[in-house]
């Protein structure tokens, strides 16, 4: 049987599903309300996991493909997610071959978002300037790649991310924000998706930093897995006080993932109303209008001023209803 890149690289990209639980356990101890959170948590990682894995192994895109597309509607995304960390892993090793670019110029084109994200969770593990991976990506989406790192940072590396409060030396600028986008996403699950436990976590932040954290809880509320109910979500609207615009812009971009994926779920239903009083669809239509005629990047990126276009569209709303 051949060798693959696939079998080298599995023993020294150990993941599984229930490493995510455990690292948890390690950071909050055994309890009794994340340990049942945790139970609707676990098939977005093993869908993570099984997808990372699934692309390593299968080097044909159409069978790749035909995998993913058979995974439950609600996480296929998280599915092609899964299958970008194995194709940016794949890429660190081969770069010749280019397979996560090939990827979202063909079938992943609908999840590119998701993608790029996917592709950010291994780019801590991928030595090399990230400036220089995100030059050939797309210039607007492309801070979801900083998002996924700092997820991963935030997630597997607590202790120096939500502890320490140290965001990596080599990211610059911008990056240092959309980094804050992915770290806040990972307190969603580290902390059980527990309205005071992410209340503390942030509040222990720099309140410059605040703002960004509370997007990454938007999104992940929104779209990772419907395990809290409308009351929790407003407790947790309620504890982003000053921040609730960005954790409404977070869940924006968590509708515009499902629409651009061809559906919906109840959870970002339910995140999308209780939020902003509207259905998925009509705020992914925000950020559909939001992001015409965006100017070039300048002193200010373009993705920026994407979400603070959302975020004025979120405040003005609220203005309305007083």
């Amino acid at each position: 049987m051949a060798l693959t890149f696939g079998k080298i690289l599995k023993p020294f990209f150990k993941l599984s599903p229930e490493a995510f639980q455990d690292i948890v356990a390690a950071r909050y101890g055994v309890q009794e309300d994340i340990e049942n959170t945790w139970l609707g948590f676990e098939p977005v990682a093993r869908t993570l996991v099984d997808s990372f894995k699934l692309a390593l192994d299968e080097n044909r895109f159409d069978a790749l493909v035909a995998q993913l597309n058979a995974v439950d509607i609600e996480l296929r995304g998280i599915a092609y997610e899964g299958a970008a960390m194995g194709l940016m892993l794949l890429d660190s090793l081969g770069p010749w071959k280019k397979r996560l670019q090939a990827f979202l110029a063909g079938p992943g084109a609908s999840y590119t978002c998701l993608i790029y994200i996917g592709a950010g969770l291994v780019l801590p593990r991928v030595p090399g300037r990230p400036e220089a991976f995100l030059a050939r990506l797309d210039p607007l989406l492309r801070w979801f790649v900083i998002d996924g790192y700092g997820f991963y940072e935030g997630f597997f590396s607590g202790r120096r991310a939500v502890e320490e409060k140290v965001i990596p030396a080599r990211l610059k600028g911008y990056a240092r924000r959309a980094f804050d986008h992915g770290l806040g996403r990972s307190l969603w699950f580290a902390t059980g998706a527990g309205v005071q436990r992410i209340d503390e976590a942030i509040r222990s932040f720099p309140e410059e930093r605040q703002p960004d954290l509370w997007s990454g809880i938007g999104l992940a509320c929104a779209y990772a897995a419907g395990v809290v109910d409308k009351e929790t979500i407003q407790a947790l609207q309620k504890a982003a006080g000053p921040h609730q615009a960005q954790m409404a812009v977070g869940a924006a971009m968590a509708a515009m993932f499902r629409q651009q994926a061809g559906g919906s779920a109840p959870h970002t239903e339910l995140a999308c109303q209780t939020l902003w009083g509207l259905s998925g669809a009509q705020v992914a239509h925000l950020t559909e209008i939001a992001r015409q005629d965006l100017p070039t990047d300048g002193d200010v990126p373009a993705y920026e001023i994407w979400r603070q276009r959302i975020a004025t569209r979120f405040s003005e709303r609220i203005l309305s209803e007083i």
